[in-house]
């Protein structure tokens, strides 16, 4: 099932709650944390990509595993930036870089899935997806 969702700041914690009842309707407790953190990744860089318009999540099972898939209207694909080493002494920011944190959620999907990736829709915009092991 596609759920449309519109790309506000609140989205993100409707579209885990979403995913976190279709996940325990299929008793994939021993995912969930996963999953929902990759779909607040994932719904998070779409509603930046295209804010105030449709997205759309989508949640779905099959023999090889759950997939988790958010659309956006725009045609740019997404690039990871590098993550950096971090350092003892870089916790300890003065000048409040610390809280720059953007960046690391294509990272963090790539670690948390068995594979994921980008598909472009053939009547526009594209479709982020990642995939867990059941």
């Amino acid at each position: 099932m596609i759920i449309p969702l519109l790309g506000t700041p609140t989205v993100v914690g409707l579209a885990r709650t979403l995913a976190g009842a279709r996940l325990n309707k299929w008793n994939c407790h021993h995912i969930s944390d996963d999953a929902l953190l990759i779909v607040s990744e994932l719904v998070t860089n779409a509603a930046r990509q295209t804010p105030h318009q449709e997205i759309r999540l989508q949640v779905s099972r099959d023999t090889a595993g759950i997939v988790i898939a958010v659309w956006d209207a725009s045609p740019e694909i997404p690039q990871a930036r590098p993550v950096p080493e971090v350092t003892l002494d870089d916790l300890d920011a003065p000048d409040g870089s610390f809280d720059d944190n953007g960046g690391r959620g294509l990272p963090l999907v790539q670690a948390l899935s068995r594979s994921c990736g980008v598909t472009k829709d053939p009547t526009g915009g594209k479709w982020i997806w990642a995939r867990l092991s059941p």
